[in-house]
């Protein structure tokens, strides 16, 4: 049987000619500029800049020629995570994580713009004109050379304008982009596959009155090409709802519903055609003319008139230029029921931005084959309406995905509207980009907010990556972390010290592992001992300073010269025998230097003393080579004598480390017991650790619950806040009555503020986790989701239950934690199954 089908090879229809300097010319002698564009990331955008960058869109697309076709190409692909199982090393806390997300489905966002110069004639085709309904194409050869001249003059400045605006970055598209090589494909061929997984083979296209097929992938088309199917007014930006309060706003661009939230793969097509407007406008003027003449005739003649004449004005009053615009969806798949449900949900979308979703079947064909990168000339002229640049420009989409952080240092968190794992570097590379100065976070969270979640999940993951950890806490947040660390290396680190009657925290002051005292050493022995012996509000006299220093240095000389056990005891000793006799040679008065009322207040610490213990250790630990140390200081933390001795040992201990460990990270995470160390006099630690650390590749974390802790304290308001450029907030929706203070006192713009407040506002049921806003330096914001696997949820958990269990079974299993785990793990996941 003869086949009778109008069958083609797409060689003889193809209306592309070459590609030559990074542009695509088309057979009929249009030329195309290819960009790709980085967005802002998904609301992270305030009201005021969306209309910078619309404005910034406006003035690039004022200086390109008459006749030049903008054609906008936003990709939405559904694609599925997939994790990097090969890294070596990676921790069993690290490969559940990744085991977690395998295959976790997101929404991929891809941005192209195209910038056609093309003329007078083909701007006016028709779709009978279009190259499918041609039998052959003939090449034609461009004539003036000069005006492709002033067209790319014209493309250079329009991409200057855009990137400078600060929001949008245009990437020249290569040849190997465009034509594509035999590693990956290029965009024409993804374009003709609509698939961007390298290997796709080509397809035959279906291009039919009934349907358009692409392969298997049937589409879908929705255009809007009528002003009856526009909105009454448009703007730059509008209010997403879901995630704006009463007192907050959260702020998407207009034509956002049809990008990112339309969850299906669709290209969304954004045309500007730039006609002369002036010739525009005389048409205009005719045809308001003709108008007028035949209104006896019928009523829609005068209502025309009207609505022309009302255009002009607008023209004429503000300087306008008349353009035509276009724009549309196409959704595709390869399961009809699944088409049906595509075709509901993109006119939904439409709708949601007001617009009346026209289900286009006549033009598909047309439409697709215009949408081929480069041959926007082919765009049939009927499927265009007039208007002017500024309200076509509000149908834009201006955000994408969260992007991943080139930098290699991070933490891992995860887009909080699809759940996609994203690489987060909030420390070393906004330091080298000049975003913050320092690297010190301040975290604020109410109780059950999941600020000890986060706080797990960042330090497990600096120490995976080398850093060295110093944790001071209050209620046993990383107590399963610290074991886990404990078991996997054999009890070289993760060093836990809690306070019991049965074994107190004990150290000795006076020993170092290397032999060495430095002045941070030295001066770190003088201000214990002088806590030990002076109140907080009976500061010392200078010549009790003198006689203290000189006690010290001499204690020190001792041990270096007859190499004794250092410890207290023997400092006690030596005050008591030898350097009563130096002062009693220099004649020191007792009113200068009391060495009586001095060894009879250090008396409880030497040994027969209540505190013998406490500065007397003979556990020679040496903490500066333990890279997860945490003082657990709970059941201390009000009592007057040893809480604050214990808080100077801590900051020796991480002082020490900042300045002898040269060249590695080192952190010092300080939970609730930051509130008593400013109490007990403790505050110019807390100052002097906020301002030196950053100079030691070094940063200091507070974290806090309270509030009113905030706004009260005076420490808090001058060292910790003004000291740390990266701030971590978490669900702030309790204190919203509140939060006008914690913006003042924090610094927060009102686009950040509308960031914090939208916290978990909008959770995907379906999944297990809880959001965080981070903020550096006041530029950059965002809210990621803190979802963690249920391995590492069962290392992180604060609730008693679930740490006994795993603390229990672990004690069944001789300590290994990371075999508790796993059971019980596996147990919960059979237990789901079933």
């Amino acid at each position: 049987m003869r086949n009778v089908a109008k069958t083609t090879t797409l060689e003889n229809k193809f209306p592309l000619l070459a590609v030559e300097n990074n542009c695509i010319l088309s057979k009929d002698a249009d030329i195309t500029a290819c960009f790709e564009l980085r967005l802002p990331e998904l609301f992270t955008v305030a009201s005021a800049e969306y209309e910078a960058i619309h404005s910034a869109w406006h003035k690039a697309i004022k200086t390109l020629p008459d006749f030049t076709v903008i054609h906008k190409q936003d990709w939405y692909i559904k694609e599925s995570y997939t994790p990097n199982l090969a890294i070596e090393d990676q921790s069993f806390l690290s490969k559940s994580y990744q085991r977690h997300f395998n295959e976790r489905p997101f929404l991929n966002h891809y941005c192209y713009l195209f910038l056609t110069k093309t003329t007078k004639e083909r701007m006016r085709m028709q779709s009978n004109f279009s190259s499918l309904c041609k039998g052959s194409l003939i090449p034609k050869e461009i004539r003036n050379k000069e005006t492709i001249h002033r067209f790319m003059e014209a493309v250079a400045q329009f991409e200057r304008i855009v990137n400078d605006s600060g929001f949008i970055t245009l990437k020249r598209l290569t040849e190997d982009d465009i034509i594509g090589t035999d590693e990956k494909q290029g965009l024409l061929e993804q374009y003709l596959t609509l698939s961007r997984e390298a290997g796709t083979p080509m397809q035959d296209i279906a291009l039919g009155t009934e349907e358009v097929r692409i392969g298997n992938k049937r589409l879908s088309l929705h255009t809007l090409s009528d002003t009856d199917d526009l909105p009454g007014t448009v703007s730059a930006d509008t209010r997403f709802e879901k995630l704006s309060t009463d007192r907050s706003d959260c702020r998407l661009s207009f034509a956002a519903p049809v990008g990112l939230l339309l969850n299906c793969n669709h290209i969304y097509n954004q045309y500007l055609f730039l006609d002369n407007s002036e010739a525009n406008l005389q048409k205009f003027e005719k045809s308001a003319r003709n108008m007028h003449s035949l209104a006896r005739y019928s009523r829609a003649n005068q209502i025309n008139k009207e609505w022309i004449e009302k255009y002009l004005n607008e023209a004429h009053s503000f300087g306008l230029s008349s353009v035509r615009a276009h724009f549309n969806i196409m959704a595709w798949s390869d399961d009809a029921a699944e088409l049906k449900q595509l075709k509901n949900d993109c006119g939904s979308a439409l709708a949601l931005m007001e617009c009346k979703p026209r289900h286009n079947t006549t033009d598909v064909a047309t439409l697709y084959w215009a949408g081929i990168p480069g041959n926007a000339g082919d765009f049939p002229a009927e499927e265009s309406f007039y208007t002017f640049i500024e309200p076509a420009l509000c149908f834009f989409t201006e955000e994408t995905n969260y992007h991943n952080s080139p930098s290699p240092f991070g933490i891992k968190m995860a887009d909080r509207l699809t759940g996609k794992p994203i690489h987060l570097d909030i420390s070393d590379l906004p330091m080298k980009r000049g975003i913050i100065t320092n690297r010190n976070k301040f975290i604020l969270g109410p109780s059950g907010s999941g600020k000890s979640f986060f706080t797990n999940h960042m330090v497990r993951q600096y120490y995976e990556q080398g850093a060295h950890v110093l944790l001071v806490d209050t209620g046993n947040s990383y107590q399963g972390l610290c074991e886990l660390i404990k078991g996997k290396t054999k009890g070289e680190d993760g060093v836990y010290f809690t306070y019991t009657e049965d074994n107190p925290i004990a150290f000795n002051p006076f020993y170092t592992d290397d032999g060495v005292f430095d002045i941070e050493k030295r001066e770190s022995i003088k201000t214990l001992i002088l806590t030990l012996w002076k109140r907080d509000d009976e500061p010392p006299t200078r010549s009790e300073e003198v006689a203290l220093s000189n006690a010290v240095s001499g204690y020190i000389e001792r041990i270096k010269q007859e190499d004794i056990y250092p410890s207290f005891n023997g400092f006690y000793e030596y005050v008591k025998g030898d350097y009563r006799k130096v002062l009693e040679e220099k004649q020191v008065r007792e009113k200068d230097f009391d060495i009586a009322n001095f060894l009879n207040v250090l008396e409880p610490y030497y040994k027969g003393g209540e505190y013998d213990y406490l500065l007397n250790s003979d556990k020679q630990l040496d903490l500066l080579s333990k890279r997860f140390i945490v003082f657990e200081i709970d059941a201390i933390k009000d009592h007057k004598i040893l809480f604050p001795i214990v808080t100077i040992i801590i900051m020796e201990v991480f002082i020490n480390k900042m300045r002898r460990l040269k060249g590695i990270r080192k952190l010092i995470l300080i939970e609730e017991a930051w509130k008593a160390i400013a109490k007990e006099g403790m505050a110019e630690y807390i100052k002097y650790l906020f301002k030196t650390v950053r100079k030691f590749f070094g940063e200091a974390i507070v974290v806090t619950q309270e509030v009113d802790d905030i706004i009260q304290s005076p420490i808090v308001k001058e060292s910790i806040i003004n000291n740390s450029d990266c701030k971590i907030l978490l669900d702030q929706r309790k204190y919203m009555n509140k939060f006008d203070d914690i913006q003042a006192m924090l610094g927060l713009t009102d686009k950040e503020k509308g960031q914090v407040l939208s916290i978990n506002m909008n959770n995907d049921a379906s999944r297990l986790y809880k959001e965080v806003w981070i903020g550096l330096g006041g530029t950059h914001s965002a809210v990621y989701a803190t979802e963690v696997s249920l391995e590492e949820y069962l290392a992180y958990t604060t609730e008693e239950t679930e740490k006994m269990e795993v603390m229990q079974l672990a004690a069944e299993l001789d300590g290994n934690v990371e075999l508790a785990i796993k059971h019980i793990a596996m147990q919960r996941r059979d237990k789901v199954n079933q």
